[in-house]
């Protein structure tokens, strides 16, 4: 291919709708024309490139965090979000993954569910879904909380998650608190979410599914602006609290010191 009697346009559309396989050559032809923004087009996608091998390793290091735990049978990967927010449930998620997949098929992308962005969240949770070998998400509302409080929830709700998977693992790691009772081998690792696979793919779907369930009650109960801070103590929060009293999905025991 002679770029150098293409316009950038043209340049630029054939770049768009090249296939990563084709992309060193394409750095390469870029990079030897003469005009300033062809050259860019090299650089940015070499820049790519270099991003997405980091990225390789990174999550490389994940699912060899989780192998290094067990070698045989079906590793379970738990997480909890909702222990703090004022109002709703709290949500747990497990996630069994094919821990033995070729490079070209890890999950990349995958972290702790708080350093991302909701869209990428959203996205990620939906590949979490389609690759995983399975999934569960548990809840326990605030009703409960409220009655046995959220340290005996946080231990439930992790529990229930892992124990009703479709398949039964042979081992499971959670993140920050180990699951008391639950007859599988276990261990819990802190800020799992930020180095083990299983973890942070949990951490993401449990994080998507409670976000999702508070938009759903923003809507029932919009004046505490639900979608925004999914039940946790925001100002704007708290001060709806303050003029309108607590709604139904408030935890009565989180609200001593605001009511």
């Amino acid at each position: 291919m002679d770029i150098s009697k293409m316009n950038f346009s043209s340049i630029k559309e054939y770049v768009n709708n090249a296939t990563e396989e084709n992309y060193e050559k394409l750095i390469e032809l870029l990079s030897t024309d003469t005009r300033k923004n062809v050259q860019n087009l090299s650089k940015q996608l070499n820049n790519y490139l270099e991003k997405k091998s980091k990225e390789l390793i990174r999550v490389q290091k994940l699912y060899n965090f989780d192998r290094a735990f067990h070698t045989n049978g079906y590793l379970a990967g738990v997480d909890e979000v909702g222990r703090g927010p004022l109002a709703g449930p709290i949500v747990a998620a497990s996630v069994i993954l094919d821990l033995n997949v070729l490079d070209e098929d890890l999950i990349l992308g995958i972290n702790d569910s708080k350093k991302l962005t909701a869209k990428k969240r959203e996205e990620l949770s939906q590949i979490i879904i389609n690759k995983s070998i399975c999934y569960n998400i548990a809840l326990i509302e605030y009703t409960v909380i409220d009655k046995d409080g959220v340290g005996v929830c946080n231990q439930e709700v992790l529990k229930q998650a892992a124990e009703n998977l479709s398949i039964k693992p042979d081992f499971v790691v959670s993140d920050g608190y180990a699951i008391k009772n639950i007859g599988i081998n276990n261990t819990f690792v802190i800020k799992g979410d930020s180095k083990s696979a299983s973890i942070a793919c949990a951490s993401i779907v449990a994080k998507v599914y409670r976000d999702n369930l508070m938009k759903k009650y923003a809507e029932i109960f919009p004046q505490y602006h639900f979608q925004n801070n999914s039940g946790y103590g925001s100002k704007e929060h708290i001060d709806a609290i303050k003029e309108f009293g607590p709604c139904p999905i408030h935890r009565r025991s989180f609200l001593r010191n605001i009511l």
